[in-house]
């Protein structure tokens, strides 16, 4: 459960609140922090809210694909999906990054880089 009016930090423009989890979640949490190299909890959450936003925006877009000129930034990468998993997690870590998805496809394309043996 949440408070229902967070307090601003005048400092950082950042509210602070207050939420409860089952302890299995707050240990599934606390091992993604770890796992993803999240700075923070609030890091994370922050993050797990802005992707699901984003996810919504996506789907107003899509109901709208006529009207819809443009919304997309990518980076193309390829590799074996562990290492590709690795590099979003570094990005989306990283402080001013909004938000981050890997979205794996197979196609053939002549490999710039040599797997790994």
């Amino acid at each position: 459960m949440s408070t229902l009016n967070p307090l601003p930090d005048s400092k950082t423009g950042v509210s602070r609140i207050s939420i409860s989890l089952p302890e299995a979640l707050l240990r599934q949490l606390d091992k993604m922090v770890g796992d993803r190299g999240f700075e923070s909890r609030s890091r994370a959450i922050s993050d797990m809210i802005t992707r699901q936003l984003a996810e919504h925006l996506a789907d107003i877009q899509h109901l709208h694909i006529n009207g819809v000129i443009s919304s997309l930034h990518v980076q193309l990468v390829q590799g074996p999906a562990l290492i590709l998993q690795r590099i979003l997690d570094r990005l989306a870590t990283c402080r001013g990054v909004i938000t981050g998805k890997l979205q794996l496809t197979a196609s053939v394309l002549p490999p710039l880089h040599p797997l790994p043996a």
